[in-house]
């Protein structure tokens, strides 16, 4: 049965169609963009206690008490002096801050896909003493997008007064945005705001093991005095001790189980790429608001970078909500050819077929026996 056919074929077990994502092209509005600068859903619970550092690597144990001796720091007033600075959704009123105090007012979080970067980085967030309207959290797109959203100055006012802004994903690979994006973290530095960072590796960096600490302190230039890195090494968490990649079920299993499972969507794969180009990443969260499963008929290799950078977002947004992903046609880890993987988006990739094959795990409970 083709993916078009069996996504075609309502089963009599369910009362209603499946959602589908195509469907949908959401509007988020700029003070959206700002309320949900937090951890993702799947980092809601986390903390420094349930990190469990491998007890082959001692450098994960040292992370955690770095971290937490770090947050511990950020207690009290505001670095910039001045106990709790005014604050207001768009940062308007507050008084210009003098300089923050000379050493490090950030942590750079260095090391492969996998390791629990992000666990520590929300687990940061938690631990820092402050109110969440004080702390933000966000992946480096989510940043960009909020400085679109509400221009440079406004960004900088709205940000100025936190105690704590955590950076997942710091894009190495844009020029222009890392500019951008490094000298808004100049400013900030400048306001008394501490700073946390994660980061993928830069193009045609392709060493095994390779770590990108040297490329991130290069490429945000004058900040890096401002950051002590922290080496974290380590394997997939999410692959260790867990088998291989799922097979992936037929098409009229996924489409059984998109209608059997309420707030599930269902979509033809080639269909979903299609209109993934039609939105906007910064929207690509939105996209999966209310879902409680991703069903896809027909995956197939992905046909170019562009495309393939896109379904990298989606993977990510659907990761941070856990939104089991079941599909049929190729397995994930045949989603990206030699070229791409030994290219120089190589880690995002890896990245992506990490997070997919994760999300298919879960989703196996929703095909019937």
């Amino acid at each position: 049965m083709s993916s078009s056919s069996a996504a075609s074929q309502p089963s009599p077990i369910a009362e209603a169609s499946p959602l589908s994502l195509c469907a949908r092209e959401p509007h988020v509005p700029a003070d959206r963009l700002v309320a949900e600068m937090v951890p993702p859903p799947r980092f809601d619970s986390v903390r420094f206690g349930t990190y469990i550092p491998d007890p082959n690597q001692p450098s994960q144990t040292e992370a955690v008490q770095v971290l937490e001796s770090f947050a511990a720091g950020l207690g009290g007033a505001h670095a910039s002096g001045g106990g709790k600075p005014r604050r207001g959704l768009l940062g308007f009123g507050r008084a210009k801050a003098p300089k923050t105090p000379a050493g490090p007012r950030g942590v750079y979080l260095d090391g492969g896909y996998g390791v629990g970067k992000t666990h520590l980085l929300a687990s940061l967030w938690h631990a820092t003493p402050a109110e969440p309207s004080l702390k933000a959290f966000g992946t480096f797109v989510e940043l960009t997008n909020l400085v679109g959203a509400l221009g440079f100055q406004q960004t900088v006012q709205t940000l100025s007064g936190h105690r704590l802004l955590c950076i997942d994903e710091f894009e190495l690979d844009d020029p222009g945005d890392t500019v951008l994006v490094s000298t808004l973290l100049g400013k900030l530095v400048d306001a008394g705001v501490a700073l946390a960072a994660t980061s993928n590796t830069l193009p045609g960096k392709l060493g095994e093991g390779r770590f990108a600490a040297a490329d991130f302190l290069r490429e945000i230039q004058g900040l890096s005095a401002h950051f002590r890195a922290l080496r974290i090494d380590g394997e997939d968490y999410r692959h260790r001790g867990l088998p291989q990649a799922p097979a992936p079920f037929s098409d009229e299993q996924v489409t059984r189980a998109a209608y059997a499972t309420e707030g599930a969507s269902l979509d033809d794969f080639p269909g979903l790429l299609e209109h993934l180009a039609r939105v906007h990443p910064s929207r690509y969260g939105a996209l999966t608001d209310g879902l409680k499963a991703v069903c896809l008929t027909g995956v197939q290799p992905i046909p170019d970078q562009s495309t393939a950078l896109r379904l990298v977002v989606l993977a990510d947004r659907l990761y941070d909500r856990e939104v089991p992903v079941l599909a049929s046609g190729l397995p994930f880890d045949r989603l990206f050819s030699e070229e791409m993987l030994n290219g120089g988006y190589r880690k995002k990739y890896f990245r992506a077929i990490s997070r997919l094959t994760a999300l298919a795990r879960d989703a196996r409970g929703l095909v019937a026996d």
